[in-house]
Formats: structure tokens, sequence, C-alpha cells
């Protein structure tokens, strides 16, 4: 694919992309929230169930490092249209599926082929597009790409409440034939180079250490270290990456070429870009949890009021992609990173009093920092590759992304539920009998039980359920109010990194 091609079928090519990435970054998200309507639906317990995000969790991970051998050998447009059939009769399997295990070997079939699309759509798009228009394209890019997570939760919650769960997966059916054939009749082949060995030792460490690795980390909070299982998995997934990592820097052929960082600019935007990332799945995370557990906003709503964060990432990376043309991108990557510390700083301060509209104007700015500041920085270590090295460096980033995302995830559900614990304690420690403030609480709890008419339940007993309720509440805000303090501390680490750039950042930037 030359940058000879006439611009209109560059940008046709564009769309015909996106079709792809939406579908695959939605479907990171948009399942969680029907976990509860599967269980119910198919009679399986939490656990099994789990297996629905976990096994797309570790098919993806573990078939991303080798997209890039694949684009080398076979062409970007063989693979890409490969991985839209594998995915969309992936997404058909699902929607048919008649019970757990089936459902769950059809998410794993459904993410080998959505696995696959993240890093060869990215690569696609440098590979296509003129240097000159790499900023416009790529911005287009970066909004499929954040705003189908952001969106995901409330279509899926839509879905779920008003018609059925079948359709979480079947929705992608009709789309992923249709980009499937636009793929196939628009997109030019690409040569692959022919003669290249698959460095299968490579495959098989990596496979094996990252499946290892991302199931105990998918695990969180739920490990049991009593059991041998984990630590053993930790040691033999440990052992593998190592393994990878001295056949990837030795070997003529390697699976994910890690020589391309001793490119500068590409590490260090693979730095910032993974900092950034934990904060984003962070936030992800942890305002649903706030939404729904403490405010009491349905799933609908809840991804409603989140669509303030796909609006804001959206309208400001094509914003930011005009002015860094102009003026550079490290103006914008600072402010962006900037906005970003002050949306977490200001969100660290959430209560129950918390009206929708600052919520919403919080999550917007949030957005919007993360649209500013993103795409620059990605674009500025993918445009220091050399065009061969594309595919490589894409799936570098997607492997790192896929850890980062789930690594993130596992850390701030654990250290949320340490901190709420330790506020839980020290709160039922301040609430004792001798405390006006809690003689006074519990006072007022017993009235209001009687007021209410609940003539059956002892007031001084219902007076300690409420009371003990409330502590529970207040704790579990504490909780994750300091989650966001967590990540704005790790955000604020990645700031000094951007002045390592040693030019401005521009999205036109030649390699």
């Amino acid at each position: 694919m030359e940058e000879k091609e006439a611009p209109s079928y560059k940008w046709l090519c564009l769309g015909i992309v996106i079709i792809g990435t939406f579908m695959a970054f939605l479907d990171t998200s948009i399942v969680n929230i029907a976990v509860t309507k599967i269980m119910s639906s198919f009679g399986s317990t939490l656990d099994r169930t789990q297996w629905v995000l976990t096994g797309y969790m570790l098919a993806s991970g573990a078939v991303i490092p080798l997209t890039g051998y694949l684009e080398d050998t076979f062409g970007m447009k063989k693979v890409y249209v490969f991985s839209l059939i594998v995915f969309t009769i992936g997404s058909f399997m699902c929607g048919i599926s008649w019970n757990i295990n089936v459902l769950i070997f059809s998410r794993v079939v459904q993410a080998i082929g959505g696995g696959m699309i993240m890093p060869v759509s990215m690569s696609m798009v440098y590979k296509i597009m003129p240097k000159d228009k790499i900023g416009i394209a790529t911005a287009i890019y970066g909004i499929a790409a954040m705003a189908a997570p952001a969106i995901g939760p409330t279509l899926g919650g839509y879905i779920v409440e008003y018609l059925t769960w079948n359709l979480i997966f079947t929705v992608n059916v009709p789309i992923g034939i249709i980009g499937t054939f636009l793929a196939i009749v628009i997109i030019k082949d690409s040569k692959g180079m022919k003669g290249q060995k698959l460095d299968y030792i490579g495959v098989i460490t990596s496979t094996l250490g990252l499946v290892s690795i991302l199931y105990v980390i998918g695990e969180g909070s739920n490990i049991d270290w009593g059991e041998i299982k984990y630590p053993l998995l930790i040691v033999f997934g440990s052992a593998n990456l190592i393994l990878f990592v001295v056949q990837e820097l030795t070997t003529d052929n390697p699976l994910l070429d890690l020589r391309i960082l001793k490119i500068y600019k590409y590490t260090l935007s693979l730095m910032v870009t993974s900092i950034i990332m934990f904060g984003i799945y962070g936030l992800l995370l942890l305002m649903p949890l706030f939404l729904q557990n403490l405010v009491g906003l349905s799933a609908v709503r809840t991804g409603i009021m989140m669509m303030a964060y796909a609006f804001g990432s959206a309208l400001f990376m094509m914003i930011s992609s005009k002015i860094s043309s102009k003026i550079g991108g490290l103006p914008l990557i600072i402010l962006g990173m900037i906005l970003m510390s002050v949306s977490t700083y200001k969100l660290y301060f959430l209560n129950l009093d918390t009206s929708n509209s600052i919520f919403t104007l919080l999550v917007f700015l949030r957005g919007a920092s993360v649209g500013m500041c993103i795409i620059l920085i990605q674009n500025e270590g993918m445009n220091a590759l050399p065009k061969e090295l594309v595919g490589r460096g894409s799936s570098l980033q997607n492997t790192v992304k896929q850890v980062v995302g789930s690594l993130s995830i596992t850390i701030l559900t654990i250290f949320l539920q340490h901190r709420q614990n330790l506020h839980y304690y020290r709160l039922a420690e301040q609430f004792n009998s001798i405390s006006p403030i809690s003689l006074n609480f519990l006072n007022s709890a017993k009235e209001y039980i009687l007021g209410k008419g609940f003539d059956s339940i002892n007031p001084q007993t219902g007076g300690l359920y409420l009371a003990y309720s409330y502590l529970g509440k207040e704790a579990y805000l504490h909780g994750i109010d300091d989650a966001f303090m967590l990540t704005l501390f790790i955000m604020l680490a990645s700031i000094p990194l951007v002045f390592l750039f040693k030019k401005s950042v521009k999205l036109n930037d030649n390699p």
C-alpha cells in the first residue's frame, strides 16, 4: 500500500479499518454488564461465568504478539480480513450458545479475531496514510479506540435491561459481514515477505508466560495465596517471559522485536502511554462502582453519564490534531497531562452530595485530557519507527496495553478493598456508645424505624444495622477516593518523562 494511491482511497480504507477497531474495542467492555444475566440464564456460578471475561482477555493477550509476524508474512489485508472473519464467527457462536461452556469457548474464538484486529488496524493506519495526514487519521482512529470502551457499558446496559443479552454478541455479526466484504473489495492487497520463519520458541514462551500472568492478574482479589497454583503460575509465567525476552534478543526472526526498544522516542512513548493507560482503565473501573454502588444509578444511567468521557475524548482528539500541526504537540501533551491530573484530583473529593452536572463535567474533562495527549504521544513513538517495523511496533504496543490494562484493574481493585477495610475499621472504632455523635445517630435511626412503622424490628438492633450500613458506605466511598489518589500519583510520575522528548512533537513529523 503505497502513498501514491488516491486520497479518497486512503480515507475509505481508514473507514473500513475503524469498523473492525470499534467492534474489537467495544467487546472489551460491553460484556461485563451482562454477567449477572448470563449467570441466571445458564444457572452458572459467578466463578464459572467470569471465564467469559477471563477467556477473552487471555486469548487476545496471547494472540497479539503473533500479529506482527502474520502481517509481515501474509500482508496486512489478509490478516485484517481473517481477523474480521474469525471475530464475526466467534460473535455469532456467542449469540447462539446453549450453555456456559460453549459461550466460554466461543469467546475465545472471538478473542482470537479481536486480539489481531487491534494491532493490525493500527499498523494499517500508519502504512496507508501519508505523513501529512497521519495526525487527523490517527485522531479519527483514536476516537473509535477510546470511545468504544466508554460506550460499551451504556449499550450493554440498554440491551440487557430492555432486550436480551444474546444481542450483545450478535449485533457484531451484520457489522462484521459488511466490514469483511468492504475490506475484501476495496483494500488493495499488500505483499508479504516470503521466507519469514516463525519464532516457535517465542510463540510458546510468550503464550505460556502471558496467559499464566494474565490469569493470575485476572483473579485479582479472589486469589487465595494459600493455594499452591497461584505462586506456581507466577513463577512459571515469569520464567517463560524471561526465556521469551532472551529468545527475542538473540534470534534473527523475533516474534516481538524487542530491539526496537533501542529507538529512544518509541520506548519513551511506550512508557508514557502505559502510565496514561493505567489511569484510563482506573477511571473506567472506579466511576461505575461509584455511580452504581453508592449513588444507586442503574447500569443504563451510569453508562449515559460515562458518555461524557467518550465525547470529551473524541472532541479533543480532533482539536489537538489540528492545533499540533501549527504549534507542535509538546504544549498540548503537557496541558493534557496537567488537565488529567487536576480532574483526577477533583474526583478525589467526590461524595454522595456531588451533583450530576459536576460529576459529568469532571468526567468530560478527564476524557478531554486523554484525547488531548494520548494520540500525540503514541504517534511520536510510532513515527520514530521505520515503515518495515511499524507492524512489530504496533504488536508490542498493544501487548503492553493489554498487560497494563489487566494489571491496573487488579491493582486498583485490591487497593480499593484494602483501603475500604481500613477505613471501615477506623470508622467503627470511632463509633461507640459513649460518643455523642454515635448516640445522636442511633437515636435518629431508632426514630426513623419507629416512624416507618416497623414494629416487628427491635429499634436498638435496627439502629445498629443502619449505623453499620452507613459506615460501610462511607468506607467504600473513602476507598474509591483513595484509589483515585493512587492513579493521580502514578500519572504525575509521567509528566517529567514528557520533557525528555528531544524536540517538539508534531503529528506529521517524519520518522
